[in-house]
């Protein structure tokens, strides 16, 4: 910061022929003005949120009137692939298998959508029940995602009409890692009225076991690394580097249009509170770094329960 303000103020002084001269009042401000505008619109970041683990966090609509996201990852399709008949696991919120099922939250979505909200569906999570067995069984997961929760068309479309803005890929347990690339090559081939982001939460060694075949494709918009329940890359105090080491390596290997710090929202949110960064130290140790790249997109939070139990998000926004 020091630097750039000081390229300002050298290119401010020669544009008004003051190199020697005091600064007036007026043309301090005139300054000021020029350097806050500046400042502000370099490096702006977004606020990701898992919605869809626990009933106790509110509606998807009440997720999205806080302001605080930018995009919101319902959790999850939790089953799907090897023969398996995909099925929807949102805790408390709903019941996939009832007759009405989630189709209810056909409203939420867009409500959120109307708000310049996108909303993905997230698919894996930490629990078994979910893998791939061949390119074939990827292609034809990709083509039920489509059909169901993306520009396709079915009858049993478990959110309702409502078209979602993409998919998460949260691959966490399950096996097939090496066919999750077909998986995003089959779903980016389906075309729709309207783009389809795909996302992705690896951990954050590097490279993700599960997820380095799909992000070598080169199709995912975002990714947002878990930089939580992973002693190598967990932010330290008292040993920054081998955080930043991490980012560093996920910034300049993955091609990918931005990355995100993925946090735990509350101690309790991740394994043993592995992970979690008090929001006084996040914001002063943990943002300047890395909003230094031009790849840094923002923070990813896990998850809406604990960001509303804690406030973390609120404490951040501004600095984000």
């Amino acid at each position: 910061m020091i630097s750039i303000s000081y390229k300002l103020i050298k290119i401010y002084y020669n544009i008004m022929g003051m190199r020697n001269e005091t600064c007036s009042l007026s043309n301090s401000i005139i300054f000021l003005l020029i350097f806050l505008t500046f400042v502000s619109s370099t490096n702006g970041g977004d606020i990701v949120v898992y919605w869809g683990q626990n009933e106790k966090e509110g509606s998807l609509t009440e997720t999205c009137n806080t302001g605080l996201y930018k995009i919101v990852n319902i959790a999850f399709l939790s089953t799907f692939g090897d023969g398996r008949k995909p099925q929807l696991n949102l805790a408390g919120h709903c019941d996939p298998t009832s007759n009405n099922g989630c189709k209810i939250l056909s409203i939420d979505i867009k409500n959120c959508q109307k708000k310049g909200i996108k909303v993905l569906l997230s698919i894996g999570g930490g629990v078994e029940g979910y893998t791939l067995s061949s390119n074939e069984d990827a292609r034809n997961v990709g083509d039920y995602i489509w059909n169901n929760f993306l520009g396709g068309k079915s009858f049993s479309r478990p959110l309702g009409d409502v078209v979602l803005d993409g998919v998460d890929f949260d691959i966490e347990v399950g096996g097939g890692e090496e066919f999750y690339g077909e998986l995003a090559r089959r779903i980016s081939q389906h075309k729709g009225t309207k783009k389809v982001f795909l996302t992705a939460a690896p951990q954050c060694p590097f490279p993700d076991q599960q997820l380095k075949g799909a992000l070598s494709t080169g199709l995912f918009d975002f990714v947002w690394v878990q930089f939580y329940n992973n002693d190598p890359c967990l932010f330290d105090s008292n040993n920054p580097g081998k955080f930043q080491k991490s980012w560093i390596k996920w910034i300049s290997t993955i091609k990918v249009s931005k990355i995100y710090v993925g946090v735990p929202a509350s101690p309790e949110a991740s394994t043993a509170e592995s992970g979690f960064v008090a929001t006084r130290v996040f914001i002063n140790k943990v943002l300047p770094f890395v909003k230094r790249s031009s790849k840094y997109g923002g923070v990813m939070l896990w998850d809406r329960f604990a960001d509303k139990q804690n406030g973390y998000g609120r404490n951040i926004k501004a600095f984000v």
